[in-house]
């Protein structure tokens, strides 16, 4: 595996492929990597000859009062365990590559509506960041495919929709969550759990698979759903940002005929912001069919 730091290097390797009839696929990541990172790196093996795996810490996703100085850092041990994922090139640019012109003067690309609401009425500005480096990302490199976790839904919802509306030639794919035993997802942010926290933050997901149980069951009163599992979460320890059922394929406000939903939740737990979301779509297809 090559590291590459440069664009120009990253194209000439990119060209070779290219002329060569290789399809290349892309899995963007901050870092920090793991196993639910190697997973996409699986998923991307599955559907391009070459993976290309970016880590670059995005400033500009990250609001004044969040994390972004303290973000965890492990460039040698994100690049061991790439190697032994037979990833073919680790781009780790430095902010002035990407950002040629700094980021005050940066050109933005924004996804309006689906990037101020829910993570985006919390975080303002922060998918803006997301769809401007995710934008470079794609023109520096021009991979034919490209792998995001599933465990960021709304990211996954709005890069579709940003390669949709700017008539971008990539394929994107979606990686499933990762899991500990007890359902945590897994996030690099995980590791500013306390021991306490670390045994009440599965309380996530457990809300979500009940919410999506009970609307299996046929509960469709939404609104009830959601405030009942914000009461649960919030009489456990957790500071709830948004505990929410919507329409999986752009995030609007569900009726009672819709089928194929997400619940989605982001809840603080101490010093680290959670998320986390389930699919009912297989589900409500089965319980439509008999199957």
């Amino acid at each position: 595996m090559k590291t590459v730091r440069d664009i120009e290097t990253l194209r000439g390797m990119t060209q070779g492929w290219r002329q060569d009839g290789e399809s290349i696929a892309l899995v963007p990541t901050m870092g920090s990597l793991h196993p639910g990172h190697l997973s996409l790196v699986r998923l991307a093996h599955e559907y391009a000859e070459r993976v290309i795996v970016s880590v670059f810490v995005n400033p500009t996703q990250f609001g004044p009062q969040e994390d972004y100085k303290n973000y965890p850092r492990s460039l040698d041990n994100d690049r061991r365990r790439l190697s032994r994922a037979d990833v073919d090139l680790l781009f780790a640019p430095g902010i002035e590559e990407i950002y040629p012109f700094g980021e005050d003067a940066m050109t933005r690309v924004s996804v309006p509506d689906l990037s101020t609401m829910l993570c985006g009425d919390s975080r303002p500005g922060h998918f803006d960041g997301v769809t401007s480096v995710v934008s470079r990302l794609f023109n520096i490199i021009q991979p034919d495919v490209a792998v995001f976790g599933q465990k960021d839904y709304q990211q996954l919802v709005i890069i579709r929709r940003m390669v949709a509306d700017l008539h971008l030639p990539i394929k994107i794919l979606a990686g499933q969550t990762q899991r500990q035993s007890d359902g945590l997802a897994l996030s690099s942010r995980n590791r500013y759990l306390s021991e306490a926290e670390r045994t009440i933050a599965p309380q996530l997901h457990g809300a979500l698979r009940n919410c999506r149980d009970q609307i299996m069951s046929g509960n469709r009163d939404f609104a009830a759903l959601e405030a009942e599992a914000r009461a649960q979460l919030e009489a456990s320890g957790f500071e709830v940002d948004y505990f929410a059922v919507r329409k999986a394929g752009d995030l609007s406000s569900p009726d009672a005929d819709s089928r194929h939903l997400v619940v989605l939740a982001a809840a603080r737990l101490g010093q680290s912001r959670l998320i986390d979301n389930i699919l009912l779509e297989a589900q409500a297809q089965m319980r439509i069919t008999g199957t």
